[in-house]
């Protein structure tokens, strides 16, 4: 018998921590637990008269947010985020290799976006699926990671049918708390095939009545802090320039308007 467990594990490698020697058993234990208690919630018939609806299905995720971990390694993140008291999490880590690694069920609420909007929507928990990949912050992403992202984000878009659109990041969301991705991410190969929107200037004539800050909020951006808008914007959208002042010259208010344009 244990010839065959330990063959089941070498057979199946991509089957992370599924072996008897888990370092995750306990709390994979623990998930299951949670699982089937908010499962017998869900069963659960209200009490006093009421008619149950045959019309209704799962609520499904509509954005997907794209956030670094801001640590070392994998191993780090997948400790942060299965210790009770950081009360951080994500649905999918990619690490520097490729590997993808799923947390959490899709259908389930991770606690990755934190206080945080994008245009009316101020819970990104509740309507997200947030990715992570292992990157300190401040250097390049791996061909691999993105490679593996690009296939993921590919499923979750056909999945759920998410738009374009709604493909950004942690920064995005969080312009006055968080950096994420950092300017390194490769926005517009991700937007090339689908997952995200980029722009195309070519033509553009701005109004001359345009105004920023409302183009800022049009497009999604929380402006309460104007400058922390256009950083984050120029991070996303003009990585080179998103160091340099927090004013958009010509030329990005322009990109600010195609790219307004194209989410309408």
């Amino acid at each position: 018998m244990k010839q065959v467990r330990l063959l089941l594990c070498l057979a199946l490698p991509a089957i992370l921590f599924s072996c008897a020697h888990s370092p995750y058993g306990a709390t994979n234990k623990v998930y299951r637990k949670q699982a089937k208690t908010y499962a017998r919630t869900l069963r659960a018939e209200p009490t006093g008269q009421w008619i149950g609806s045959t019309n209704f299905n799962m609520r499904k995720p509509n954005y997907v947010i794209i956030h670094h971990t801001a640590q070392g390694t994998c191993d780090s993140t997948f400790r942060t985020f299965t210790l009770t008291r950081t009360n951080v999490s994500a649905h999918y880590v990619i690490c520097k290799d490729g590997t993808v690694v799923q947390m959490l069920n899709d259908y389930l609420r991770a606690w990755h976006a934190g206080l945080s909007r994008w245009g009316n929507v101020t819970d990104m928990n509740s309507c997200s699926i947030g990715i992570e990949l292992d990157n300190n912050g401040f250097v390049p992403f791996q061909p691999q990671q993105i490679n593996s992202l690009m296939v993921l984000l590919d499923t979750l878009k056909h999945r759920y049918n998410i738009p374009a659109a709604n493909f950004i990041g942690h920064g995005d969301i969080a312009p006055t708390r968080k950096n994420d991705p950092n300017r390194y991410f490769p926005w517009q190969q991700l937007a090339e095939k689908g997952f995200g929107l980029w722009y195309d200037t070519t033509g553009v004539t701005l109004p001359a009545d345009f105004n920023t800050k409302q183009a800022l909020r049009l497009f999604g951006y929380d402006v309460k802090d104007t400058s922390a808008a256009i950083i984050a914007f120029k991070r996303h959208f003009v990585p080179a320039d998103s160091l340099t002042g927090i004013k958009l010259d010509e030329g990005e208010k322009k990109i600010l308007y195609n790219l307004m344009q194209k989410s309408e």
